[in-house]
């Protein structure tokens, strides 16, 4: 990889994000979430909007323990 690779965000069904190189398959799984770029301008939209590291699943167990 170069400074000039390009990468775009992905994320999976626990709203979990990852780099991803343009010109590698996606994994299964994972999906495209629009953003593309170098590496730290994808990373930095990672940071931008993955403010919640739990998987999804625990959140939404955590969520229904709060409501009982």
């Amino acid at each position: 990889m170069t400074e000039d690779s390009r990468f775009q965000v992905l994320r999976n069904d626990e709203d979990q994000y990852s780099l991803w190189p343009m010109d590698v398959e996606i994994p299964a799984g994972w999906h495209r979430t629009g953003q593309e770029g170098t590496e730290a301008e994808c990373a930095a939209y990672v940071d931008e909007v993955w403010t919640d590291m739990r998987p999804r699943s625990l959140r939404e167990r955590m969520e229904e323990g709060a409501g009982r």
